[in-house]
């Protein structure tokens, strides 16, 4: 295959390009001295750089076509890397000036993770000048680089099909030293760029790590930028996306996690530089809901969210969507393809939004039900992870589905409470919320929290033990008012006051008019239960005094 710049090149210089693809050179060398001199040859009479893409039997598969600067390297993702990480291949060019090795060498050599990069020298007389190559070294750190320097092509010597199998034990030897190659979930590196204060875009990056444990993602780096000004194509600069890259490979990461919701051209961007999978937090999201979604509510409802997230991402150029959702759109013949998927995509959008509105005719039917019954309908909302589902499960006794994670709770669940005098209220337990929470899954499940609408007192559940708690109940309050909720009765309520100072309890109850309950111990639970009686059954508890 000829890659590169081809134009202007006459029929007998493809001729000569076509016959190097053809050329086969020993295993144990690294080229040729025969090959090698042709094709410094070829390059002088172009005055163009030249390179060859190399396996570890000596095949040829690419020939390069550059300018008299630099190559560009196609796209390697068909070839694997091994258990090693190194992909098996090496990239030998001409560098007509005879100047060294350059950045952007070492650079492909990285991001790459080719066994060498070479670059022989043409002099005046079109004859190879000196000879130099790079490769990896392993490492448990960041990736080191060895740089040989050969004055002159004729004396080199190394047998590359030895060398290259010590290398390769070697970094595989590191590599099963270093990670547990067995454990087949995702190595996500997440990466977070703001431009808040320190401390906002730090919390934003361990609230991201809690959605990858959730995710069920080995987390193997973190890196947080905060720019003067945010990169619109990459989001971060293209020399710090490289580096991040580069840090992700050497750590044999296979997902990069943005905290940043990207647009769908930064998406195809930064999957251009990479083959690892990118992601932002609004896909990580959806992924968390698709697992974990049980109901058909929920489950029709995840799928709508998804199928608008993927719509506007969908590309009929690169491999950015085939990398992130399997395929769709990706490698397709076409435009006539991509246009294909949109048109499904669409059709099966709207068949599940109709499928919404038929679920959504039984919920108004339930709901509608309830208020008939004359019962006091209690929601319990708050933060992801602030106990809601414990709560519901000690008030009334049931076993609602509760794991220290986010999102573990997706569907509504409803049960009855009992209080004294044969009084019972409703209580329903509704979706976390979560900071910034994407519209798509807003718009997705408003359907689940309409119940919201017709609740009587609005339980505001807190993880008063979480140091950003005071951030939530703003986003939680935040999102109640875009769903015209602000005006419903609330109650605010802290849970795990068992990992919160006794002395310092009181002052925060004062300072947010908040009852404090503990939702593992039923006996914190006595504020709570009279403060409800007291809004719903005022009289009765009046006389009861």
């Amino acid at each position: 295959m000829i890659e590169g710049k081809t134009g202007g090149l006459k029929a007998s210089q493809i001729k000569s390009l076509e016959r190097i693809l053809r050329r086969k050179i020993a295993v144990t060398e690294m080229i040729s001295v025969e090959l090698a001199r042709y094709l410094t040859e070829l390059s002088r009479e172009l005055q163009r750089q030249l390179g060859l893409i190399i396996d570890r039997r000596g095949v040829i598969h690419s020939v390069i076509v550059g300018d008299d600067r630099e190559i560009v390297i196609p796209d390697l993702s068909r070839y694997s890397l091994g258990r090693s990480g190194l992909r098996g291949l090496r990239c030998v060019h001409t560098h007509l000036k005879q100047e060294p090795l350059s950045r952007d060498d070492l650079t492909d050599l990285e991001l790459l993770r080719l066994d060498a990069m070479a670059i022989i020298g043409v002099g005046e007389d079109g004859l190879p000048t000196h000879f130099s190559y790079a490769h990896l070294l392993p490492t448990k750190r960041k990736s080191q680089i060895e740089i040989v320097d050969n004055k002159d092509f004729y004396r080199f010597e190394l047998d590359f099909s030895a060398f290259i199998h010590a290398l390769d034990q070697e970094m595989e030897r590191v590599s099963a030293e270093t990670f547990d190659l067995a454990d087949g979930r995702e190595r996500a590196l997440l990466i977070s760029v703001g431009q808040g204060s320190r401390q906002q875009v730090e919390d934003s990056m361990a609230e991201l790590d809690e959605l990858a444990k959730t995710a069920n993602l080995v987390v193997i780096d973190k890196v947080i930028q905060r720019p003067r000004k945010l990169n619109p194509r990459f989001l971060v600069g293209e020399g710090k996306l490289r580096d991040i890259i580069i840090r992700a490979l050497q750590q044999r990461a296979t997902l990069l996690v943005f905290d940043q919701d990207l647009s769908p051209n930064q998406v195809r961007s930064i999957s251009e530089i990479t083959e690892m999978k990118v992601i932002d937090r609004s896909q990580l999201i959806l992924d968390i809901f698709a697992k974990r979604a049980q109901s058909r509510d929920g489950k029709v409802q995840v799928e709508l969210a998804q199928l608008k997230y993927i719509l506007p991402r969908l590309s009929g150029k690169g491999t950015a969507m085939s990398r992130l959702m399997g395929g769709i759109g990706g490698r397709g013949p076409g435009e006539t393809k991509l246009e294909t998927d949109r048109r499904r995509i669409r059709d099966k959008i709207r068949r599940l939004e109709k499928q919404l509105d038929s679920l959504g005719r039984g919920r108004v039917q339930r709901r509608q039900k309830r208020i008939r019954a004359g019962l006091p309908i209690v929601s319990i909302v708050g933060y992801t992870n602030a106990g809601k589902s414990t709560l519901l499960n000690a008030l009334t006794q049931s076993d609602v589905l509760t794991e220290d994670l986010l999102f573990a709770t997706l569907d509504t669940a409803t049960r009855r409470l009992r209080f004294p005098l044969d009084r019972e209220v409703i209580i329903t337990d509704t979706v976390g919320f979560i900071r910034d929470l994407p519209p798509s899954l807003i718009g997705a499940f408003k359907a689940t929290l309409e119940e919201l609408e017709d609740a009587d007192l609005l339980l505001h559940l807190v993880d008063l033990s979480n140091p950003r708690f005071d951030e939530q109940i703003k986003s939680v309050d935040k999102i109640l008012d875009s769903l015209d909720l602000g005006i419903h009765q609330r109650l605010l309520v802290f849970n795990k006051i068992d990992h919160v100072s006794a002395d310092d309890l009181p002052h925060f109850c004062r300072r947010y008019h908040a009852i404090a309950v503990s939702a593992l111990k039923r006996d914190s639970f006595g504020p709570l239960l009279a403060e409800m009686q007291q809004r719903f059954w005022p009289e009765e508890e009046i006389s009861m005094l």
